[in-house]
């Protein structure tokens, strides 16, 4: 569900160079009168990834002048409140820059999360990787209140468990060395790509990404934990192809979420077969 962000309350306030501009920031309730400044402070400061982001961006938002924000889109179930918004910068030179903040409450608490990327692309990507069943704690239940019997749950999670279709490849040159070098600084695996890879995807001018495998599914301990796969496939200045397979899960001690990247697809399912109960 997409909500225009045109019936928000709007406020006034007084940016970096004395200019003012219509902050319109449902999740900020705060001095009406705030700064850029500590706005791109307290944005980056709540957000979990920003540390992802391209140094580039980081520093040209140093030179902000004025801001606006806007409601982008918002989906909300029994289970999952999401909102995107978007927050657009005036900077000295005379440009825009926006970036896209993803909020949602699909943490291990259920504590309202904050994630921020350069582009909508990416922040779009984002929220669809989030869960959209039962959060964990969930007990599934018949419409008569009895709780699913082991057949029940074996049925659930073959539905689950369906394959994703497949997707057209489309290569879009979108800063792809830029992504490719974010996708390598996130892997926390030993095993991960070495400088010979990294090397050769500095030559990349377009990427297509495709989630190649999704599901929950039990692990040591009772609980469960989520695992997805994605390729991220780089074309090169040479015409040459090279994909870096990512694994997303939460199979870690304390259920934090981890991402893993491996050169091969045999390598990164042997992961996570080596992480779960995954057939």
């Amino acid at each position: 569900m997409s909500d225009p962000g045109t019936t928000l309350s709007k406020h006034q306030v007084t940016c970096g160079d004395g200019l003012e501009t219509l902050l319109n920031d449902p999740q900020d309730p705060h001095d009406p009168y705030e700064t850029t400044e500590t706005h791109l402070e307290r944005l980056l400061g709540r957000a979990l990834n920003s540390f992802d982001l391209p140094d580039s961006t980081v520093e040209r938002l140093g030179t902000a002048l004025a801001h606006s924000s806007a409601l982008h889109s918002s989906h909300h179930s029994a289970s999952l409140h999401r909102t995107t918004h978007r927050h657009t910068y005036l900077l000295a030179d005379g440009s825009a820059l926006s970036l896209w903040e993803l909020a949602h409450n699909a943490g291990r608490d259920g504590t309202e999360q904050h994630e921020l990327y350069a582009e909508e692309s990416e922040a779009r990507l984002a929220a669809s990787r989030l869960p959209t069943g039962p959060l964990p704690g969930w007990t599934a239940e018949r419409s008569d209140g009895r709780a699913l019997d082991d057949d029940d749950l074996e049925l659930l999670s073959s539905l689950l468990a369906r394959p994703i279709p497949a997707q057209p490849r489309m290569y879009v040159p979108d800063n792809s060395a830029d992504h490719a070098r974010r996708v390598l600084r996130r892997a926390e695996n030993a095993d991960r790509p070495g400088e010979r890879t990294a090397r050769r995807l500095r030559l990349a001018f377009a990427h297509h990404i495709t989630q190649a495998f999704g599901r929950h599914c039990p692990v040591e301990g009772g609980r469960d934990a989520g695992f997805t796969l994605y390729e991220h496939q780089f074309l090169l200045l040479d015409g040459s192809e090279v994909s870096l397979w990512e694994v997303e899960h939460t199979a870690t001690p304390d259920g934090r979420h981890m991402c893993e990247v491996y050169e091969d697809e045999h390598a990164a399912r042997g992961a996570m077969e080596s992480r779960s109960r995954v057939r």
